[in-house]
């Protein structure tokens, strides 16, 4: 794993956590420099990424315990805020619910938090290995893979999905072939409770209406009265649809002044 800082020397700490198959540059490229304007950033690439694409993901309780360790020898156990993008929001609840480290403000940012048996992750993410793997060695196959996960995350096809998806898959295609499925099928399976709470942080919810009613009823499953933000966009699409960008930035703003 690698931590990253930048941003402002004494400004709140905010520590970012990206998503499924995706560097922290990737992730937030879009908005990283708002971001660093305004806070000091602890940025995160997990197991199998930037300088360890070597070595696969392992699992998502492996990650969190470093994540733990880092924030424990390098900011006292505390930040002000961390906001997890898709697969990132789910380690924002395991750190809360593990209340090993103090989070102050915990964004959910678009994420599906979809839990499941081992037997249906298992077929899954053979499915999504099978496909990345043809990608990597087809043109024509890796346009597939682009429309499945547009199709997949709900995206609405126009240019700016469409260059993020080119980078995005771009992406995919570097890493160790094992680091995509290791992340869906350990976030599949590692179980996050019901009623969430730990006291003195508030979770905060960047929900995308267009991904569908059923992801609200989890968040309100997951956490104990969560303070959820209604934006009627696709998954994410802050992160890469200028119209979308500053009013979710003006929202992360004003939770973390609270």
């Amino acid at each position: 794993m690698k931590f990253t800082e930048i941003g402002k020397t004494d400004g709140k700490t905010l520590l970012l956590l990206p998503g499924t198959g995706c560097t922290w540059q990737t992730n937030f490229h879009n908005v990283v420099n708002e971001l660093s304007e305004m806070y000091h950033l602890i940025c995160v690439n997990y197991d199998g990424f930037e300088g360890d694409r070597e070595k696969p993901f392992t699992d998502m309780i492996t990650v969190t315990k470093k994540i733990e360790k880092y924030i424990t020898e390098c900011h006292g156990g505390k930040v002000d805020g961390a906001y997890g993008s898709s697969l990132g929001g789910s380690f924002v609840g395991l750190l809360i619910q593990r209340r090993n480290i103090y989070i102050n403000h915990g964004f959910i940012g678009s994420s599906d938090l979809d839990q499941g048996n081992k037997v249906i992750a298992k077929i899954a993410t053979l499915i999504i290995g099978r496909s990345i793997a043809n990608a990597a060695k087809n043109p024509k196959k890796k346009e597939i893979l682009k429309t499945k996960l547009q199709q997949g995350f709900g995206m609405e096809m126009n240019k700016e999905t469409s260059d993020f998806m080119d980078m995005f898959t771009e992406g995919l295609l570097s890493l160790h072939p094992k680091t995509v499925t290791n992340e869906f099928y350990s976030d599949y399976i590692t179980p996050l409770q019901n009623n969430i709470h730990a006291d003195g942080t508030k979770v905060h919810i960047i929900y995308a209406l267009k991904m569908g009613e059923k992801y609200e009823k989890r968040y309100l499953q997951h956490f104990q009265n969560p303070d959820i933000h209604r934006f009627d966009m696709q998954h994410e699409a802050w992160l890469f649809e200028e119209k979308w960008k500053m009013p979710v930035l003006k929202t992360i703003y004003e939770c973390m002044e609270r």
